[in-house]
Parts: C-alpha cells; structure tokens; sequence
C-alpha cells in the first residue's frame, strides 16, 4: 500500500471531532431547578403557600438573587460538559455535569431520525433532533441544534444507516422529497367536529362540573374535575387541529416523510421495513364523505398517525407506498362471523370480518367506528386461537396475530374449524414470507 493509500485509509477510519450543541441550549437547561421549585410547590401547596406568606420582600429578593444565577450556571456547565460525535460506526452523545454518561447508538440500529421545533426553538432559528434506535425503550436526542446543522447531520445519520461510507455520507445529503398527500386545514376542522369523541369529551365538560356544584357545592371539586375535562375536550378538539395542522406526507428514498404542527413543528420519518401494522379508521359520521384515518404500529417508535384524515383512494395511496404490493381489501372482500355468532355479541357481530390475501392479513372491527387493521404475513411474529366455554358451545374461536410492534391483531367470532385451518395457514404463510421479505435496511 502506498504512502497516500494509508493516508487515506487513515482518514477514513478518524472520528469526526467532538461538537457541543447550540449556544442557545444552556438557555432550556436552566429551567431545571426551577422546574423541582414548581414541582414541589405543585406537590404541597399548602405548605408552599405558608412558607411563602412566612417571606419577607428582603428575602425574596436574595433568593432570586442565588436562584437565578445557580440555575444559570447549572443550564450553562449542562451544556458545556455535553459533546456529541459521529465515529465509523457509532453515534456518541457524552453527558453529565456530576454523573456522566456516555451512549454509544450503532448506526445500523438507527431506524428513524425526526427534527422538532417547538414554538420558542422556531423562533430561536433551532431544532432537536430525535433518534429511534432498536431496543430502546426511548429516544435519545440531541437539543438544540442549528436548523441547518439538524438538517446536516440527520441526513448523514440516514445515509450512514443505509450503510454509506463516511465521506460518502457526507456527499450525499439530505434525500429528496416530493409530495404525495397534504391535508387542507378546513378539512382537518370539519373531520374533528365529525367525531364523537370530540362531542363527547365536550358534553362531559359541560355537564359533569354543575351537576357536582349541586351535589357537593364545593368549589374546589368542581376544579378537579372540570379542568380535567376540559383539558380532554381541548386537547381531542383544538390541541388535535394544532398538532396535526399542515399535514404533510413526502416520498424520499428512506421513507416516508411527515411534516406537521401549527405551533411547534415536526418533521418525522416513517421507517422503511419496520411497519407492522397498518389501521383503517373510519368513524360513522366520515363514510358519507368516504374519509378515513391511517394509524401505523411501528417496531420501536411512537410513530402512530400516517394520515389524519384524507379521501379513501388517497390514504390507499400512501398505504401502497408503505406497504408495496397490498391491495386493501374492500368490505365486500371480507368474509363475515357464521350467523350464530349473534348469540354471542348480538347485532356488533355485523362489523366482524376477515379477508387473507398473499401479503397480508387483514381484520376488521367495530359497527359505527370501522376499524380495519393489515398486518403483513412477514412482520407476524406468533399466531395464537383462542375458544372460551361460550364459544365452544356455539362452535366459534378466535385467532390472534401478535405483531413485532407489541401488538395483536384478532379475528373474532370464526367458526371453529375455519379458526383451525386459518391458524396453521397464516403460521405457514408468515414463515414464506419472512424468507421472502424486503430488507429493514434504509435506502436498501
């Protein structure tokens, strides 16, 4: 090997130097001992409220004398003693002013990368940036960053998970993007108002605080319970609207991408490879416009929501881009409980119904709320049949299908042989296609 040849191999292996995040970031740290002020406060306000009538103006003043400076130091030497690097193989994010901590995030692991900007990191010209990694049980982030440093390192992040090179990684970018699907703010407001639980949650809020003033005619019951309602209320209604306002759904070569948020801004990701069941929602007052709502179980991260709500042909649209190759099937494709199931569930058994196809394995439930879930026969880790005393007697079983997400999909109400032969068929079809399946890599 030459003398430029070593140099070069030398260089490649070198990890990128160590960087500390935004200068703006010790100013969010800071809050912290004042937030264990508020909690405790929050925890006791009785005694809050006795020691503070005990203070003088004096008092006060040399408090927040020492308060606000300690927290200042503590927000600034948290961020100073904060480094995050990108070496070969791994992500490391070093921590800790007393205690330190150091994690080390394989980069192969790395199965989605989201940029955040709440309101005041907008403002700030900031974002965080938050990592799905498998196996953990929560994300790692990195705030604040620069918006255009996020931007930078997110996609080398993606491209080195896709198993690029270093240098290679830094050349490509970030991956580009063209829309598939936007959601119009009016039709987001119209398709909340057309929920129930959204008139459910307010009427709770309406009429349970009076009745409890008649019952109790304490005030402080009242405002127990009445702002909690009112808080679900908000946050089913309004809270809703602002998260998912703008709601934008882009194709890019690692994945599919999710922008969103009227406040605080969102740019997820949704992995390739890594989605284990797709859900249908339709509440009964969207069918007239033949809306629908798209849910995701995704192995490893709280991603939940593809679609909010779009035209049936349209969220199909994007659900062929996550699931290449699957047709949903359509509700005369599904094959309905045996008429006795009725004693069993009477007149909820109509909303029962299975349909298998080669890729997946779809259920649906619900009467006035449709919920249609497809699992891919690959992402099905067991398959399970279940047949209680009272379905024995009426010759029904259930079959359940465990998903890698952590979740089961269950056809309900089956005959007992068809549960029997659906059971070692599905168990067959989930080991052809795992040997069949698309790699869980990014980009691949």
């Amino acid at each position: 090997m030459t003398a430029e040849g070593v140099d070069d191999a030398v260089r490649v292996r070198e990890p990128v130097g160590e960087r500390r995040l935004h200068p703006v970031t010790p100013f969010r740290r800071a809050w912290a001992p004042v937030a264990v002020l508020v909690g405790w406060a929050a925890h006791d306000p009785n005694q809050a409220q006795q020691q503070l009538t005990r203070l003088t103006t004096t008092t006060l003043l040399l408090a927040l004398a020492v308060i606000v400076p300690a927290a200042s130091l503590y927000g600034f030497l948290s961020w100073w003693f904060t480094y995050f690097s990108v070496t070969d193989g791994e992500l490391r994010i070093r921590t800790g002013l007393v205690f330190r901590r150091t994690a080390h995030i394989r980069l192969e692991r790395i199965q989605a990368v989201d940029v955040t900007q709440p309101l005041l990191a907008r403002v700030a010209g900031v974002a965080k940036l938050r990592l799905d990694v498998v196996g953990a049980d929560k994300k790692d982030e990195l705030a604040f960053l620069g918006q255009d440093e996020a931007r930078v390192l997110r996609a080398e992040l993606l491209a080195r998970a896709a198993g690029f090179a270093p240098d290679a990684a830094r050349e490509v970018g970030e991956a580009p993007a063209h829309e598939l699907l936007r959601v119009p703010p009016r039709a987001l407001a119209v398709s909340l108002a057309l929920r129930g639980a959204t008139w459910g949650a307010l009427a709770a809020a309406l009429v349970v605080p009076p009745v409890l003033w008649l019952v109790t005619h304490s005030v402080w019951t009242v405002l127990a319970t009445g702002l909690p309602l009112l808080g679900a209320a908000g946050a089913r209604s309004a809270g809703r609207f602002v998260a998912e306002y703008d709601w934008t759904v882009g194709d890019s070569p690692d994945g599919l991408r999710l922008d969103h948020g009227l406040l605080d801004r969102t740019h997820e990701t949704v992995p390739p490879g890594r989605v284990q069941t797709v859900r249908i929602v339709q509440p009964v007052l969207w069918r007239r416009r033949d809306w629908v709502r798209v849910e995701l179980d995704v192995a490893g991260s709280d991603n939940s929501v593809l679609v909010p709500v779009a035209p049936r042909a349209a969220a199909e649209a994007v659900i062929a881009r996550v699931l290449p190759g699957v047709t949903v099937p359509a509700g005369a494709a599904l094959s309905r409980p045996p008429r006795r199931a009725g004693r069993c569930l009477p007149l909820w058994w109509r909303g029962y119904g299975i349909a298998v196809t080669d890729a997946v394995f779809a259920a649906r439930h619900g009467l006035l709320r449709r919920d249609l879930a497809l699992v891919p026969h690959a992402k099905v880790q067991s398959v399970r049949l279940t047949q209680g005393p009272w379905l024995r007697l009426w010759r029904l079983a259930a079959v359940h299908v465990d998903t890698g997400a952590g979740k089961t999909v269950t056809a309900r109400l089956r005959d007992a042989q068809e549960a029997a032969d659906l059971l070692r068929g599905q168990a067959e079809r989930s080991r052809t296609g795992r040997r069949s399946a698309r790699p869980d890599r990014w980009m691949a």
